[in-house]
């Protein structure tokens, strides 16, 4: 699971469950064989193996439900595309067969038939399958195809194989946003040959499309072409004068090019608001160009005449970037009311604390936290705040402390347990860490992110790997595409022994997100199975995102990189 983010920096300092219901007895008695109602016993049996986190059991369970329950369509997807979590292909086929007899003219059956034959290897049959759908002149028929593409296959190579074979066959609709969205597919393959024919494809289909030349240039860039790249960029600009969902987008991409300075000057242009204020102060910061952003800070103060919450609010977190902590606080403290009260609160006791002014500090977040009129939300982050001063200023008891006097005042607050059991694990106890998880699954037990943060816990730094497993088995079921559970289950895989699947789920994290956690765990399967110089690869893209990542630091120990 990618590096567990403080609740209060993130907010502070950042610029089908199957429905189980008993019909009356008469009225099931009176219901035809082909409609009977769905078989309590294994229906029941399959969903206590999900909730327990034993995806084979659930698999099982689910095939011999749908296989009692004639005709139920719902059924057979369901045990389908359990099975096909569980990676029982057997099971799945099973399953998918009772699906198409059932609903034989369902494109999910087409799409779903294709994703379990490229898991296979069977390319032709997921071309064949794929083709129909996307022939299919049902409404966006594409996304299925798209997202069996996204998803199938245990190499990568295959559905970037099949994605080729399509574009051979024409098969793509002539639908700008499904071109867009197979290309952008194309690029996190990372198949150059394959991005750079699919992308040329757009390019050649919808020439004047700007939106277009942005997915041309992620191509290049990738290509290592990125003064190309920059070129096309820049002959779009004069479009996105006058367009500003365009010029945002531009400068976006600028910005994706390593080319922050770019990106600020396209937003510079036209009629400015708090949103371009906004993205041009990051894009200052991100410079570390402080003259600039003086400017821009000058202009805009220059235009707070009138107590607008949200200026305020800008105004304060861009002279707290600049370090001019007490005009933040001023800013902040000026901050009349509205949704931005609660946050200006909080910035400004952070800004004290920046500025060596503790006392004031934690004199003001404890008035919020004790301040009946204050929104629940905002006293609550208020204990998340203060927990991350002490920890700024190494006193992890005081931490512990802060977040448990918070659950005295909010008693089972998931984010305060969240944040203690966080502290606990830095702190070394495991425990603790997993007691605090275990009592926020108490409260909500399909919380994804409690599920996910204890199986990855256990399998980082326990040997209960089969009950981690189960875990984020669980989390997989209700987000099989979150990235940081991919990568969980991934980890979990590796711990087990289990190499090279453990590989395939973690370039398909990696695929997804760009976390340095993911790099560093990439790199080290990649380095235990002796693919030394792939793995410094991506050992060199976790520093870049973050050198002190924990996850890197002990690999590279561990490993002696």
């Amino acid at each position: 699971m990618p590096v567990f983010h403080r609740i209060c920096t993130v907010l502070l300092l950042s610029l089908p469950v199957f429905p189980l219901s008993a019909a009356p007895a008469k009225a099931a008695q009176a219901r035809p064989a082909a409609e009977a109602a769905p078989p309590l016993t294994p229906v029941l049996a399959g969903e206590f193996s999900l909730q327990a986190g034993k995806l084979p059991d659930a698999a099982r369970w689910y095939l011999q439900a749908a296989q009692e329950a004639r005709g139920d369509v719902g059924l057979a997807e369901r045990a389908t595309r359990i099975a096909m979590l569980a990676g029982d292909d057997e099971r799945a086929t099973q399953a998918l067969a009772l699906w198409a007899q059932r609903d034989p003219g369902a494109i999910a059956v087409r799409a779903t038939r294709a994703s379990l034959a490229m898991r296979k290897g069977d390319v032709e049959t997921a071309r064949k399958e794929l083709l129909v759908v996307l022939r299919s002149p049902e409404p966006n028929a594409w996304r299925n195809a798209l997202l069996a593409l996204a998803t199938g296959g245990r190499d990568p190579a295959v559905p970037a194989q099949v994605l080729g074979m399509l574009i051979d066959a024409n098969a793509i609709p002539e639908d700008l946003e499904a071109w867009q969205e197979f290309g952008r597919l194309a690029l996190r393959m990372e198949r150059p040959e394959l991005a750079q024919r699919m992308v040329g494809e757009v390019v050649r289909r919808f020439p004047e499309e700007p939106r277009v030349v942005l997915l041309h240039a992620t191509q290049l860039n990738q290509a290592g072409k990125k003064e190309e790249a920059l070129a096309l960029l820049k002959d779009i600009e004069p479009k996105a004068a006058a367009d500003v969902e365009l010029r945002n987008a531009l400068a976006i991409a600028y910005d994706a090019l390593g080319e922050p300075k770019a990106a600020e000057q396209v937003l510079a242009q036209g009629d400015q608001d708090l949103h371009s204020w906004g993205m041009r102060a990051s894009l200052m910061a991100k410079q570390k160009d402080d003259a600039a952003l003086l400017a821009l800070y000058e202009d805009i103060s220059a235009k707070a005449s009138k107590p607008d919450p949200e200026q305020r609010l800008l105004l304060g977190k861009i002279a707290e970037y600049l370090k001019r902590y007490q005009e933040a606080v001023d800013w902040y403290h000026g901050v009349p009311g509205g949704d931005q009260r609660g946050e200006a609160q909080l910035r400004a006791v952070n800004a004290l604390h920046l500025m060596g002014e503790k006392a004031q500090a934690f004199k003001e977040v404890h008035e919020v936290q004790g301040d009946a009129s204050v929104d629940d939300d905002v006293r609550r982050d208020a204990y998340l705040l203060e927990s991350d001063l002490q920890q700024r200023d190494g006193d992890s008891a005081a931490e512990v402390d802060v977040l448990t006097r918070g659950l005295s005042a909010y008693p089972d607050d998931s984010a305060l347990l969240y944040a203690r059991a966080l502290a606990w694990e830095r702190k070394d106890d495991v425990p603790r860490a997993e007691a605090d998880l275990r009592k926020i699954l108490v409260a909500e037990p399909e919380s994804v992110a409690a599920l996910n943060a204890l199986g990855y816990t256990l399998a980082d730094r326990t040997h209960r790997y089969q009950e981690a497993l189960e875990l984020i088995e669980r989390a997989r079921v209700a987000e099989p595409d979150n990235s940081a559970i991919i990568d969980s289950y991934g980890w979990v895989l590796y711990r087990l022994g289990r190499n090279e699947e453990a590989l395939v789920q973690l370039r398909r994290a990696w695929s997804l997100t760009k976390d340095p956690e993911v790099a560093a765990h990439v790199g080290e399967v990649l380095w235990v199975t002796g693919q030394k110089e792939e793995a410094r690869r991506f050992f060199d893209e976790a520093r870049k995102l973050d050198p002190d990542n924990r996850a890197l630091l002990r690999a590279i120990e561990k490993l002696g990189v």
